[in-house]
């Protein structure tokens, strides 16, 4: 691992551990510094606000996700773009899994900050841009907008199952973020249309 990445990783998950134990608003720069074994210089670096420090939580999830083999691969016989969607979006669940007390102290604050919340939206929405990219679906320009800000509300509506599924096999998420998918692609003529990422092209020195 990047040692850049292994201190990002560090300082968010003293972050949400602390959040976990006293709340996220009791939770202080200085006090993740403390928890994380760095300076507080270098929790200023990475995250120079607290929004910030929220922002590090869904990015290093989605770079868990990215780094799976099989994202932005290309399609294996039988699959779909929505079943790739599907294991992409549950993968970020498993990514958050033990850091999930901490993510549930943080939501139950977020209605007392506003400013927070309505940035968190605009950083789920570019979650949800690179979880369209990891399935390896194809979405044309004009549209895409309207595909991610779908995408987020799918996100949202299996998270309140997530936050208190107790199932091993997160079978109540499973189930909850099915039923947001198949809502998604039905309501409003479709808000999720999806289809197969068209195929690179040869190398035209290869094809020569």
């Amino acid at each position: 691992m990047h040692p850049e990445t292994d201190t990002e990783r560090r300082i968010v998950q003293a972050a949400l551990a602390l959040a976990a134990e006293r709340g996220w608003t009791a939770t202080t720069m200085a006090s993740v510094a403390a928890r994380a074994g760095v300076t507080l210089a270098e929790v200023h670096k990475h995250f120079p606000t607290r929004f910030h420090l929220l922002g590090g939580i869904g990015r290093l999830a989605d770079a868990e996700v990215l780094a799976r083999p099989e994202s932005g691969a290309p399609a294996e016989a039988g699959d779909t773009p929505r079943d790739r969607l599907f294991d992409a979006l549950m993968a970020r669940f498993d990514a958050l899994a033990p850091h999930r007390d901490g993510i549930r102290a943080v939501l139950r604050a977020l209605p007392a900050d506003p400013v927070g919340a309505a940035g968190l939206a605009g950083m789920l929405g570019r979650s949800m841009d690179w979880m369209i990219e990891a399935a390896g679906i194809e979405v044309r320009t004009p549209f895409r907008p309207a595909v991610v800000a779908a995408l987020g509300g799918v996100w949202l509506a299996a998270m309140r199952a997530w936050m208190d599924d107790d199932t091993a096999d997160l079978s109540k998420t499973m189930a909850a973020l099915d039923a947001a998918l198949r809502r998604a692609e039905s309501v409003g003529g479709g808000l999720l249309r999806l289809r197969d990422a068209p195929a690179e092209p040869a190398d035209s020195a290869a094809a020569a």
